[in-house]
């Protein structure tokens, strides 16, 4: 199955934007004052994705692993920067931390799925593990966030319980043993149920681009099912490593819980 792809022109583009106005009017007419953040979306989404483009033009023709894993350590970088922007706890701070466990979990499961499993020569051949990565660290940065915000939030609200259990001569670990276990579910439910859905609900990204890229589509199956469970291994592994991090960052020294309740909390 071979074929040229059809080109989206500047007309096409501009077409597309009716999409955008649906959602747009619907906003307006509904009250949901969504239309300014609509509006930046799409004008972000426009240069963002023309920047990366040029970018990735640039590093392909380079042909070097330097600029290969500096584009790769900003996707990681903006990755934490998003995952902290979207926690609304602010007394713990876990930027670094989070950072560097991201760092190794991805570069872990990046160099092993083009390397070993796909096989790719060298193992940073940017038309590889860019997209690659990229697909790894957007799909499981979600699951970080959502696993860190109800950890966060489970030990501000059981508190009580945490603290009963420390004074009662727990460790952290062990006063916060269920809340973590209760925080790593969380996070892994949304791969699992995307493992469920795949090819019956929807068709994954990657496999849409090889397809619509002319690839026989027994070829993109193989490689989507091998990103499915990448992604499902790299979420596992990152929300055990994050969740840890930040879980035993919330406590002291002398193993106090340092998370404190909002003002508005103690009134």
């Amino acid at each position: 199955m071979t074929g040229a792809v059809i080109e989206i022109g500047p007309y096409q583009l501009i077409l597309a934007l009716l999409f955008i106005l649906v959602a747009g009017g619907a906003s307006l007419y509904h009250g949901l004052r969504l239309e300014k953040d609509l509006l930046i979306g799409t004008i972000r989404t426009f240069a963002q994705l023309f920047l990366l483009g040029y970018v990735l033009k640039f590093v392909f023709r380079l042909d070097s692993v330097w600029p290969v894993l500096a584009v790769f350590l900003f996707m990681i970088v903006f990755a934490t920067r998003i995952i902290r922007s979207r926690i609304k706890e602010k007394q713990v701070a876990f930027f670094w931390p989070m950072l560097i466990s991201m760092i190794i979990s991805y570069a872990l499961a990046a160099i092993l799925i083009t390397g070993v499993i796909i096989g790719a020569k060298p193992w940073w051949k940017p038309q590889y593990f860019i997209p690659l990565g990229g697909m790894l660290i957007g799909n499981s940065m979600n699951a970080v966030a959502i696993s860190l915000d109800r950890l966060l939030g489970d030990l501000k609200e059981r508190r009580r319980e945490v603290e009963m259990m420390l004074c009662l001569g727990a460790d952290y670990h062990e006063a916060s043993k269920d809340i973590v276990k209760n925080a790593m579910h969380a996070g892994m439910i949304p791969a699992i149920n995307s493992m469920m859905a795949v090819g019956v609900v929807f068709i994954p990204g990657m496999m849409t681009g090889q397809i619509l890229a002319g690839a026989d589509p027994l070829v993109a199956i193989r490689y989507q099912i091998v990103v499915m469970v990448m992604i499902v291994g790299a979420t596992a592994m990152l929300s055990f490593l994050g969740v840890r991090i930040v879980c035993r960052l919330c406590f002291g020294t002398a193993q106090q819980l340092l998370l404190r309740p909002e003002k508005n909390m103690r009134k």
